[in-house]
């Protein structure tokens, strides 16, 4: 069966490099600018993964990571977007406790100081921690850049549909299982599955 979707998920480049080897399966959201009533929902629970490279800051990513980011000018895009992976969001873990989250450091590509100023701004709301299930598509696809892509929003549908069929998962189901289990022993039970 042909599995297609057109459904993408807009996040730091760096971050998908690293969620594409298998180096992380967390992403943070509280919600992008343009969002619905400012606050971040799940609008999908299978996403092609967006590399977006205009807010990337080094100054926010754990040094292994800072160096890999290519700074660019306010209001720069790629005349094409490179497609190579889609994922399955199996949890939305709501955390609003710094401890918590400071406990989270070594699971994800951001430093401290980006962990603290995404706890404070909007502080009443919580910070969704995501879990993703990663696959890489049998060929990643480059699509050209359309201004709809652009804007902080999280979600966007992309102007064709792309095959997710014979995509590979990044982590073994052993290994991902593992990485969840670590990652709701920290948080606790405060979780719930997407209701899509």
């Amino acid at each position: 069966m042909q599995l297609n979707t057109n459904h993408a998920f807009k996040e730091w480049a760096v971050a998908i490099d690293a969620l594409e080897q298998g180096k992380m399966i967390m992403l943070l959201r509280k919600g992008g600018i343009h969002e619905q009533n400012g606050r971040f929902t799940v609008a999908h629970d299978r996403t092609l993964l967006y590399p977006t490279y205009e807010h990337q800051q080094p100054s926010l990513l754990k040094p292994d990571y800072a160096s890999l980011v290519q700074p660019v000018a306010s209001g720069w895009h790629p005349e094409t977007v490179r497609i190579g992976s889609w994922a399955s969001v199996t949890d939305i873990l709501p955390v609003t406790e710094a401890t918590v989250v400071q406990a989270l450091l070594p699971f994800h590509v951001w430093n401290e100081q980006f962990i603290r100023d995404r706890l404070k701004w909007k502080p009443k709301q919580p910070l969704y921690i995501l879990l993703l299930r990663t696959y890489k598509l049998a060929q990643a696809q480059i699509i050209p850049y359309r201004s709809e892509y652009g804007g902080c929003k999280s979600w966007i549908d992309l102007a064709g549909f792309i095959s997710i069929t014979d995509a590979l998962p990044v982590l073994s189901d052993a290994a991902y299982t593992r990485l969840v289990a670590e990652i709701r022993g920290i948080i606790g039970n405060n979780s719930y599955a997407p209701s899509i």
